[in-house]
């Protein structure tokens, strides 16, 4: 039997008749009859007692309609399954941050993914950059947004935005006077400084060469939230990403762009082989949106 002789069956056993059988599919009464004489003929048994109107089933058809109700439960939870998925449920995203996109970036992205599938189950992690390529690469991770290039033949990347350099400095400093700020400005400071490894440890060395100018950083850090912790409590301005900056609100800290600075990218970065599930899909496109 195929499925639409199934389905046939199906309504002239819950129906009684070939009639009421024809109402239930929305079809005419002679193509239920020509079907079921079919099935009755394909199968080689009586399915049907016909009786003033009525189709009594055979115990051969109690049996068999055993089996194509089990059918149609299966199909039931197959359409359920795929109902629930619109709304997330079941489906897991797991999203990987760079230290500075985790502070607002990206939380405010899986907020609003979670609202938008309630029932889907979201993971975030912040790493480094250079502790996100062995979890894409074997699949514990969805989705890298990475402001530090990634590259590997196995991955690919989708640039969502850029970020810039920014100062952050302690409210009330005379910085604050002004809409932005340039290298000079900043390099006669009392100054956090960074590790050369990084791009804000580069761009001061960077910055003193060009301008010829001695760097006052007594004080040196890795991490973008020591800088800022160590800003606010007075120890000296520092060059922070954009982004931490724009997150970091409150009553200790301020901000200004920084004129000239070279911009970077970020990005989602995702496995070559796997496609993208409509969770990754959508928590992709709102991340650009909140950028």
């Amino acid at each position: 039997m195929n499925l639409r002789q199934i389905e046939v069956f199906r309504a002239v056993m819950l129906a009684g008749s070939v009639t009421d059988a024809a109402r239930l599919l929305h079809v005419s009464q002679p193509g239920i009859s020509r079907m079921l004489g079919h099935i009755e003929t394909q199968l080689g048994i009586a399915l049907f007692e016909r009786q003033k109107g009525r189709l009594l089933p055979t115990p051969e058809a109690q049996v068999l309609y055993a089996e194509v109700e089990q059918v149609y439960r299966g199909v039931k939870r197959i359409d359920d399954r795929a109902a629930a998925l619109k709304t997330g449920s079941q489906l897991t995203l797991r999203v990987l941050a760079s230290p500075s996109t985790a502070l607002e970036l990206v939380p405010q992205a899986v907020a609003a993914l979670s609202a938008q599938f309630p029932q889907a189950t979201l993971f975030m992690e912040t790493l480094p950059a250079r502790e996100m390529v062995s979890q894409l690469l074997n699949h514990e991770a969805d989705v890298a947004i990475s402001t530090l290039p990634i590259e590997h033949p196995l991955l690919k990347a989708a640039v969502l935005g850029h970020w810039t350099l920014a100062c952050v400095f302690p409210k009330g400093h005379a910085f604050e006077a002004q809409a932005a700020l340039n290298p000079r400005d900043i390099l006669q400071e009392r100054l956090i400084g960074f590790s050369p490894d990084t791009p804000q440890g580069r761009i001061l060395v960077e910055w003193r060469r060009e301008h010829r100018m001695d760097l006052q950083a007594p004080i040196e850090v890795r991490d973008v939230h020591a800088a800022g912790a160590l800003a606010a409590s007075g120890a000296g301005v520092a060059v922070v990403d954009s982004l931490t900056a724009r997150a970091w609100g409150g009553d200790k800290l301020a901000f200004r762009p920084i004129t000239g600075t070279p911009a970077y990218e970020i990005c989602a970065v995702t496995h070559l082989n796997l496609p993208p599930s409509m969770l990754l899909k959508a928590f992709v496109a709102g991340v650009a949106a909140v950028y």
